[in-house]
């Protein structure tokens, strides 16, 4: 049976969307959710460790987020614009997909100046093309190279909160907003499941014998999209570029072999080993781009438990998260979550379901 978009609705109190991360990464609160029992346990993130034993392999999207919200001015009116860069289509030519705020300011043709800090234009970009109603395709024009032009895009640019984080970036965030193995560079937003381990707990699970299996996902802002279909069926996800190695397929392969735990840990490392699976039902080394949405129902064919966030209604998270660990008890989890005031969304407590 077929789930439809207005199922995935709930009453989420907003003063449950976490605004700020948690004191110590692994000290977030861990929900249990046992698919086989439907019993729900409350716990420390920490006593995931628990949970893990020699021979289980662990699966984490190791994307690393860039500072992606700059803060131009319009050419001629000095009308403040927010460029938020999504990816780069042309290293040598400085091309890059973004979104404008506000949209209907700028056209083709149009010239941005960014500044420094001390208010001196230190880069330029033209609008070359529409490619939606908020989406523009623009040219950066730097005369260095190309180490020198991304320092200056560091420089200017500020970590991505999501909107639902409705203050500013500070500090704290450069490391908070980035899991403490994140290495390749091309997120717009922070594969959020993972910001709950700590070095020390991922030492401790090595000790343990579990293995840590690496991929690659680059996340979009298409994964945070709001879905405007009530038939999911009909919904399409932006493609976001993916990575296996061989590594990593070799761990997680030894481990369904033998019978042991496969966690995906988050969304994005789920939709990336969901993407490359053999006929024999293997996860396959590779690479490319997906744009693979799982809704119920929906066979998975690697992981057989994960990690994850609790997130906002309606979107294809929640809607993820109910084909993995079933409907009822997903919406039940939920419910459950916000009687006992878990924190939601990038910065919240997280879920772990076996």
């Amino acid at each position: 049976m077929r789930v439809k978009l207005s199922q995935f609705k709930f009453d989420l109190p907003e003063e449950l969307i976490a605004q700020y991360p948690s004191e110590e990464r692994d000290q977030a609160r861990l929900m249990v959710v046992h698919r086989d029992t439907g019993k729900i346990e409350h716990k420390v993130f920490k006593d995931v460790l628990d949970y893990f034993d020699d021979g289980d392999t662990l699966i984490f999207n190791n994307t690393k987020v860039f500072p992606a919200r700059l803060y131009g001015k319009k050419e001629k009116t000095g009308a403040k614009i927010e460029v938020f860069l999504l990816r780069e289509l042309n290293s040598d030519a400085r091309l890059w997909d973004v979104l404008v705020d506000p949209a209907r300011k700028i056209r083709v043709g149009n010239k941005l100046y960014f500044a420094d800090d001390k208010g001196n234009d230190i880069l330029v970009a033209e609008v070359v093309d529409n490619t939606t109603s908020r989406g523009r395709t623009i040219r950066f024009f730097y005369d260095g190279d190309d180490d020198q032009f991304r320092a200056v895009l560091k420089q200017l640019g500020s970590m991505p909160l999501p909107k639902y984080i409705t203050r500013k970036p500070e500090p704290l965030d450069e490391e908070r907003y980035q899991t403490v193995y994140a290495k390749e560079v091309g997120a717009v937003a922070a594969p959020t499941a993972g910001l709950h381990f700590s070095r020390e707990l991922l030492k401790r699970l090595e000790i343990k014998g579990a293995n840590l299996a690496e991929v690659t996902l680059h996340v979009g802002l298409g994964t945070f999209r709001s879905i405007d279909v009530e038939d999911l069926s009909k919904h399409k996800m932006d493609a976001e570029y993916y990575s296996i190695p061989e590594e990593a397929a070799a761990m997680v392969n030894r481990s369904k072999e033998l019978g042991k735990k496969v966690c995906a840990v988050g969304t994005t490392s789920m939709r990336t080993i969901e993407s490359s699976v053999s006929a024999l039902g293997q996860l396959k080394p590779s690479s490319g781009w997906t744009n693979l949405f799982i809704y119920p129902p929906y066979d998975f064919s690697i992981a057989n438990c994960m990690i994850t966030n609790f997130h906002l209604p309606k979107t294809s998270l929640i809607i993820m998260i109910a084909a993995f660990g079933g409907f009822d008890l997903i919406m039940e989890a939920y419910n459950e979550a916000v009687k006992e005031k878990y924190r939601f969304f990038s910065y919240g407590d997280a879920m772990l379901i076996l």
